[in-house]
């Protein structure tokens, strides 16, 4: 299989927004691939590596050879290259890369350039979510959706699922099962405004605290356990007290999904950045274990001594959690159907310093690697009025306009303003259209991938705090950041100012 066509089946499903076109277009692709290609097909076409990290940044990716004038590469050369280049190691590996990296793009059509540099980057935004993506490997291979639906929630792994759904059928897909020491995706929420209208939504639920950690999954089976972080990344040697508490426990396999935090002496959260400081290494964890404990706090159990539990209500997975952990281990959390009773909850925890809370249906699956609407979060979010800088050109369906912002807050002692972060999350196809014209009127100049800007749009952005960040000059940054509009009654001279935003610091820390 030609690697042009998934570049070209990726600008077709980034051309459309209708859903079963996407469908259709990732499943006449993915009818092409031979049985070998098939994994790396999926893959690519979610922008994703087989291999994850290779080693190649923005800056490999600067200086980059014309392109060559017909298809070319195999599906199969490309992932060989890639595998080549994770594999350099050792003095002189950035020039090696460069090289392998070089030869590779000289290949390549335009075309092709443009998807392999948005696949490398991480990128490639083109609507071929999973859910998407699920439903067009059902439909190329001819089994059921469900059943895809449902290896793939318990392997954590479409591209592993794919292939075996083309090689060996349903049959294949029925020997994907929870396997203790095997992360599964998680399962997500979605948002409600208030706690009132989320227990509308699911009915009588749990309500528990929204703690400001990082999300793991623990399995335990015998005395090995190992811990995954959301992305299924396996951290286990980074967090030696959660491996130590959990094998402690009076079990002979369990599956927790949960929280790891950092708290105070007073019990209250650390800034997120302290916490996730501890993720970031696995040099001097000791020291670090120290400097930055953990505290484990489990909301589910998703397995216990050889039975699954991820299709059992909710109601039933908290029994087994609390049968099996001790309080202490387990967020705190109240049952009832009673808004008045919800605000109470939310608002004390709050006052704990906590970001909010989620409302839990109690006859709800555990919907491994889905926004599930069982699971709502509540929290109160930030915003404030800041400057459009810059905007960086976007990539797959939003190529050719002006997605990413670079936003700046107002500084008084310079009469400047101070950048506090990026974002693409937000934005119609309208604003996106508006904004892509809008900026270019008022651009001062441009490099590669960046238009800058007169210092005039202002827009109302929310988030959900700010961190400690040597990457800006003014030390912080909004942490996920999406546009709620633009403020066309405001000045820039209105705008927020850096002041403003110490002070939610401060007040975070």
């Amino acid at each position: 299989m030609l690697f042009a066509e998934i570049a070209q089946a990726s600008a077709d499903v980034a051309a459309t927004s209708s859903r079963l076109a996407k469908v259709a277009r990732l499943t006449e692709c993915l009818r092409h691939a031979e049985p070998g290609e098939v994994g790396i097909a999926v893959a690519y076409l979610s922008g994703e590596l087989p291999q994850g990290t290779i080693g190649v940044g923005w800056a490999s990716l600067r200086e980059l050879p014309a392109p060559a004038t017909a298809p070319q590469l195999e599906l199969l050369e490309v992932d060989a290259a890639l595998s080549r280049i994770q594999g350099i190691a050792g003095v002189g590996s950035q020039a090696a890369r460069r090289v392998e990296l070089s030869s590779l793009f000289a290949r390549a059509t335009e075309r092709e350039h443009r998807f392999l540099a948005a696949l490398l980057r991480g990128e490639l935004r083109q609507g071929a979510l999973e859910g998407v993506m699920v439903d067009a490997v059902a439909k190329a291979a001819g089994v059921p959706i469900g059943e895809v639906r449902r290896a793939a929630m318990l392997a954590g792994d479409l591209p592993d699922v794919a292939a075996v759904a083309f090689a060996d059928g349903p049959d294949g897909l029925a020997r994907f099962g929870l396997r203790p020491l095997r992360a599964l995706k998680p399962m997500l929420a979605q948002t409600a405004d208030d706690v009132g209208s989320a227990l509308v939504r699911v009915g009588p639920a749990v309500v528990e605290w929204k703690l400001d950690g990082a999300r793991i999954q623990v399995h335990r089976l015998a005395g090995e356990v190992r811990v995954f972080t959301r992305n299924l990344a396996d951290i286990t040697d980074r967090v030696p007290e959660i491996v130590e508490t959990v094998r402690k426990l009076p079990v002979a396999a369990i599956v927790l999904d949960g929280e790891a935090i950092a708290l105070r002496h007073d019990g209250r959260p650390r800034p997120f950045q302290e916490t996730m400081s501890r993720f970031g290494t696995q040099v001097a964890v000791d020291e670090l274990r120290r400097a930055v404990p953990l505290s484990a706090f489990f909301f589910d159990c998703l397995h216990v001594d050889g039975e699954d539990l991820v299709d059992r209500p909710a109601r039933e997975r908290l029994a087994a959690l609390d049968d099996r952990l001790p309080a202490s281990l387990v967020v705190p959390r109240v049952e009832t159907d009673d808004a008045g009773v919800a605000q109470t909850f939310l608002d004390d925890t709050l006052a704990r310093g906590h970001e909010g809370v989620m409302v839990k249906a109690l006859d709800a699956p555990y919907e491994a690697g889905r926004r599930g609407a069982g699971w709502l979060k509540v929290k109160p979010a930030h915003s404030l009025d800041l400057v459009v800088l810059a905007a960086e050109w976007g990539h797959g369906r939003r190529h050719g306009r002006l997605s990413n912002l670079h936003l700046g807050a107002r500084d008084p002692a310079s009469g400047g303003y101070v950048m506090l972060g990026k974002t693409f999350k937000g934005m119609t196809d309208e604003v996106l259209a508006w904004q892509t014209e809008r900026l270019q009127e008022i651009e001062t100049h441009r490099d590669a991938h960046t238009v800058y800007v007169r210092p005039e749009l202002v827009v109302e952005v929310a988030f959900d705090g700010v961190q400690t960040s040597t990457r800006y000059p003014g030390g912080m940054a909004l942490r996920f950041a999406r546009l709620k509009g633009y403020r066309q009654d405001k000045r820039a001279d209105e705008a927020d100012s850096i002041d403003v935003v110490r002070a939610i610091h401060v007040r975070a820390g």
